[in-house]
């Protein structure tokens, strides 16, 4: 995509014990207010989105109104105190 900006800094979302190359999320934080979105398996496909959503998405997240999600995928626990994915003991 030509609109990317090219002097993004990509962040992996991913656990810090985790090695090779996913398929991870990376994120990057423009500097238009933007949030830039990928997968490390197809990192020409890139999602956008604004940061205020983005921060009402981290919010919901942190609050546990996704916890339905993932709901049965083995390690999730969700809100009932157990751990939560990417929390570390």
């Amino acid at each position: 995509m030509s609109d990317i900006p090219a002097n993004l800094t990509w962040e992996r979302a991913a656990p810090p014990e985790a090695t090779g190359p996913g398929p991870w999320i990376e994120l990057a934080f423009g500097d238009d207010e933007l949030v830039y979105i990928r997968e490390t398996s197809d990192p020409e496909t890139v999602v956008t989105t604004t940061r205020r959503k983005w921060d009402a998405f981290v919010l919901g997240v942190q609050a546990g109104e996704f916890d339905h999600f993932v709901e049965g995928v083995e390690g999730f626990e969700g809100a009932e105190g157990g751990p939560t994915p990417g929390s570390r003991p």
